[in-house]
């Protein structure tokens, strides 16, 4: 890997482990602010909602590996090298076709939430909903790669 490649990879992790530190620790100043202040909050919970969501498509877009990735490969794991490169040619264009079909709708439909804006943080819902955009693109680009690698032939060892 390119140097600048390499260091995207280590922002992205930071950036999940920024998102789960601000998660726990919404998590536990809600706990204080509900039981030992009798002074529950609702920002809290919104942030730690934010951070959850942020963190899981944010994480399978830019953390995750391919080797990571459960999957059910019973099927996958007894065939040919041949064959595991057509299955990943057929799902991988089944997925980019996918996301790239959702693709339009979500951007519209993330644009069109500008005008509203979250319950306590009041940060606008495009914000919050922009991950999943920023997720399909990410799927899109891994795919088309996924693609390409499977149609050059078998990896070297």
């Amino acid at each position: 890997m390119t140097a600048s490649l390499q260091w995207f990879l280590r922002r992205t992790h930071n950036i999940a482990a920024l998102l789960l530190a601000t998660m726990f620790a919404s998590f536990v100043i809600q706990i204080v602010l509900r039981y030992v202040f009798n002074n529950p909050v609702g920002w809290t919970e919104e942030l730690s909602i934010l951070c959850w969501m942020w963190g899981i498509l944010w994480g399978a877009a830019f953390v995750v590996s391919e080797r990571d990735e459960v999957r059910f490969d019973i099927l996958y794991g007894n065939v040919s090298e041949r064959v595991r490169r057509v299955f990943t040619v057929i799902t991988g264009v089944t997925l980019i076709a996918l996301y790239g079909i959702s693709l339009p709708a979500a951007t519209s439909f993330v644009a069109f939430m500008k005008v509203e804006r979250s319950a306590y943080l009041q940060v606008p819902i495009s914000y919050l909903y922009s991950i999943y955009v920023i997720f399909a693109v990410a799927c899109i680009v891994r795919y088309v790669w996924l693609v390409w690698l499977a149609l050059r032939g078998p990896r070297p060892a």
